[in-house]
């Protein structure tokens, strides 16, 4: 995933060590995927980015 979000934004990823399975994405602050809050499930391909150019699309609306 790493190497999916600096191919299609330029982005170094930055893992955050936790615990309890946790998996989270946010971008500037704004959760975009939280594995807990999809069900305890890790995204599809490509689904992450999706997600990304929705939140970067609303923010240049906003």
């Amino acid at each position: 995933m790493a190497a999916e979000l600096k191919q299609e934004f330029g982005a170094d990823a930055r893992l955050v060590k936790g615990g309890g399975g946790i998996f989270d994405v946010e971008v500037d602050g704004k959760m975009v995927f939280s594995k807990h809050g999809e069900g305890n499930r890790f995204p599809e391909d490509g689904e992450v980015v999706q997600r990304i150019r929705a939140h970067t699309t609303k923010a240049k609306k906003a």
